[in-house]
Parts: structure tokens; sequence; C-alpha cells
């Protein structure tokens, strides 16, 4: 998954440069000295650690402030003088303050950003799809029809549901297709449109079941089937096509605090695997069904998942990937893990 930062020391260009070129080297060094940071740090981070499993809260605090001045010991830290021919950001007391040197190229300069942009406060962030819509109901993938009638109510009951959260300050982002933005209307609050959530584009597949894309591009049916996240629908996007388009929205929910994002299946299932470390392998095939809300929570060393199942039928649109996946399968191979439909 893309922008994920790179340790403190890490090189930021490819592994393995053309002759001649020069590796860049670009350093990441966080400071804090204030006591209160550090001390609730401590409580709120390293409680949860490994090393911590089962002991005194009061003997963690102790325990880390003995290892922090042992580390004062050991510890340069990068010298503005010196090293001023070096690329490099400083953080000070978890975004309070930063310094950043010598950024030499795009890769450095997204690095920089999202480390500017990333903060601790305490947030949720809402993952939900739109209520189930006419297409899904007919086991047709993507288009832009509206919602069925149990898409309708769901967006109801996602209502009741977010107004009983009490959210603060909560903020709902859409897509530009019709689906997400009439479940996002029944909320009554203001939304914003990001025309980079839309559905993944299936091309010349757009609005077909998978038994007419099994019967016209059966090739293209079984290519995919072995490998999702690569493969590219014809004159349509991929699953890396979908994780680069939505960088922007990532690097705004970091940003953000307490967001609502009604999106859609590839879009939820590329926004829950950055969110939780998944696989190119995996995330094609992580289960984001309709009518169900994903709570993400960060905490320390992750992110904490609350499924909420609002209680209102659909159709299921996840299909596993087949145990055969050669382009010369019959059609009831292909076909089996195709879930019901109208």
């Amino acid at each position: 998954m893309p922008l994920t930062p790179q340790r403190r020391g890490e090189e930021s260009s490819p592994a393995s440069p053309r002759r001649g070129a020069t590796r860049q080297v670009f350093f990441i060094e966080s400071i804090c000295d204030d006591p209160e940071i550090i001390e609730a740090n401590i409580k709120e981070v390293k409680l949860n650690s490994p090393d911590y499993e089962t002991c005194d809260k009061d003997e963690v605090l102790e325990d880390f402030l003995k290892r922090i001045e042992c580390y004062k010991m050991t510890y340069i830290s990068l010298d503005d003088e010196k090293d001023r021919n070096m690329s490099y950001i400083k953080i000070f007391n978890v975004g309070t303050r930063y310094l950043v040197n010598r950024v030499q190229d795009h890769i450095q300069s997204r690095i920089v950003y999202y480390l500017m942009n990333i903060h601790v406060t305490p947030r949720s962030i809402y993952l939900s799809r739109h209520g189930e819509s006419e297409l899904n109901q007919l086991g047709r993938i993507g288009g832009d029809s509206g919602l069925s009638s149990q898409g309708k109510r769901y967006a109801g009951a996602l209502s009741e549901f977010i107004r009983n959260q009490a959210i603060k300050d909560l903020k709902v982002w859409t897509s530009h297709l019709k689906r997400t933005i009439q479940t996002a209307e029944a909320l009554g609050v203001t939304y914003e449109q990001w025309k980079a959530l839309n559905e993944i584009n299936a091309g010349v597949c757009e609005e077909m079941t998978y038994e007419e894309i099994q019967e016209n591009y059966p090739e293209e049916f079984a290519m995919r089937d072995q490998d999702k996240y690569r493969y590219r629908y014809p004159k349509g996007e991929s699953y890396e096509d979908l994780v680069h388009r939505l960088e922007p929205v990532i690097m705004e929910l970091e940003r953000q605090e307490n967001v609502l994002v009604i999106c859609h299946q590839a879009v939820m299932r590329s926004l829950l695997a950055y969110f939780l470390d998944k696989s190119a392998d995996e995330l094609p095939y992580l289960k984001c069904p309709l009518h169900t809300v994903l709570k993400l929570t960060p905490v320390a060393y992750g992110c904490k998942v609350e499924s909420i199942y609002l209680n209102i039928q659909a159709v299921n649109t996840h299909r596993e990937k087949p145990a055969n996946v050669d382009v010369t399968r019959p059609p009831e191979e292909a076909l089996r893990t195709v879930p019901e439909h109208f």
C-alpha cells in the first residue's frame, strides 16, 4: 500500500536504481521533551506494548522513564549545522513544531506532507457502503443506479445510528455516484462529494453480471481471478489503479478527526486495507457487506475495528476467489463462487 512513511534512515529511492543514479537517504527524527506528553504516551501507548503485558501501570511508567534516560546516554540527534547537507524532518513534541531540511524529490515531499498532517487526537473513521442499489439486486456491477427499497430503509437506519452516536464535528463524505448521495441525503446533514471515492471502473464490463462477463469475456474473467489486485478491466481500472486514486482521500483522512465515508465495495476494501495494513493479495477479498458500518479507531500498534450490522437485509455482493482460475476452466467452475441475485 502507498503512503506508508519510511523509518528513520530508510532510503526513499528505488531498491535497485539505474547505474549512475544517486541513492537518496531521508531521515525522520521524532523528539519529545514535554513531560506531560511523554507520560501520556507511556500510559496510552506503551501499556499496550507486548513488553508490558499484565504489568502495573505505575511500574510501566517508572520503567519506561528509566529506558528514556538510557536512550539519552547513547542517542545522537541530527545536528542542524553538521548535518545541514542531509535530507531530514524533525518532529518536535508530536507535531508542535517541525524542521524540514533539503527535501530533494517527490517521494520525500510526500513523506513530509504525510508526517506534517497526521495527528494523535482520539477519533474514529466510519466506513459504510451505500444502501443496496437496484443494480445490486440484479447482480450487476458498477453503474449509477439509485437505491432499492431496502437501500432506502438502510439510509434511514444509518441516519438513526449516526444520530445516536452523537459524534462530535462529524464530517460526511460520498462519491459522485447516485447511490452514495441518496444514502447521505437521508442523514439530513451537510456532506462532501469526492470523485476519487467513485467505485472501481469496470470498463467494458460496467453494468454486466458475472455470468455475462464469463459468457462474453471468459479469458478476462479468468485473468482477473488470477491476479485481482493488478488486473485492469478493458477500458477500466484495476484495484492497483484505485489505490493510487484514493491517495488524496487517505491523506485527508489522516488530517481529519471524525469522518463517515459512504462509498463502494472496492473503495471500502482499499481504505480498510490501508488502515489494517493488509497486503495486495488480501485487499480484493476483504469482506465489506452492504448495510454494515465499520468503525475504525486508530490505537497503539494498529487500528480497532467494530462491525455494526444495522439489521436491514440486502443481497450478498461478495465473491470468493474460485479454486480453479485457469483460462480453460468450464463456465460452471468460473461461476461457482458468484453470489445469488435476482
